[in-house]
């Protein structure tokens, strides 16, 4: 399911909110900015049918759901659910710089899924680190990584993966299923 929202950020601050609810900064005078971005809880189907949940955090209530999942690995350190969670250490709209912690994550993620656990992936909008970690679960599932990114771009956001940089780095992880 992907949801519409509105989301004001103060330049000066930092913070950010949702517009239909009180502001996190209430100085008039501070640059608010407007933004229109969509809400994930999407499934996505990888490859080899291993099913996982891509979600971005949404700060009016992050933790709704239907089903709450058996795990979830988050990119972005505003995740603390109340289900069992790890987080990686990945900068917004950057790459991490510990490849081989990355891979071990989501290669963990996806022996869950395997097994049948409901898995959930998600960073703040959901789009660059969700979007790369993504890609590269489709390049452990067998996708080829040249292709991974138009991959997850066709069958999961057409934002997704933001920057070359990100691009980039699943090519560049040389895994192999």
């Amino acid at each position: 399911m992907t949801e519409i929202r509105v989301i004001m950020f103060c330049a000066e601050t930092g913070a950010s909110w949702d517009a239909a609810l009180t502001p996190a900064c209430p100085e008039a005078d501070h640059d608010h900015r407007r933004y229109q971005v969509h809400l994930h809880r999407d499934p996505v189907r990888l490859p080899d049918g291993t099913a996982v949940t891509a979600v971005s955090f949404d700060p009016s209530d992050p933790y709704s759901r239907d089903h709450q999942p058996d795990f979830g690995l988050y990119l972005d350190d505003r995740w603390q659910p109340p289900w069992p969670h790890d987080h990686l250490t990945w900068p917004d709209f950057g790459v991490p710089d510990n490849a081989a912690r990355v891979l071990a994550a989501l290669r963990a993620l996806a022996q869950r899924a395997r097994r049948g656990e409901q898995v959930e992936i998600g960073c703040l909008g959901g789009h660059g680190r969700t979007g790369t970690a993504l890609a590269i679960l489709a390049v452990l599932a067998g996708h080829p990584a040249d292709e991974a990114v138009a991959w997850v771009r066709d069958r999961y956001c057409p934002m997704a993966v933001e920057t070359g940089e990100q691009e980039a780095y699943v090519e560049s992880l040389g895994v192999d299923g």
